[in-house]
């Protein structure tokens, strides 16, 4: 199922791209950090 050529370039516009963009890397920042414990928390303990 293809998207008619009309409605893809609706939606493919330069604020869309730049929102895809912006949560992509959020995403690729959460996966790669996400192993990491963050050991500011156990600072005071």
């Amino acid at each position: 199922m293809r998207l008619p050529l009309g409605l893809w370039r609706k939606l493919w516009t330069r604020e869309n791209r730049w929102a895809l963009a912006l949560f992509l890397i959020i995403v690729l920042l959460i996966i790669l950090t996400a192993d990491s414990a963050p050991l500011w928390i156990y600072q005071g303990f």
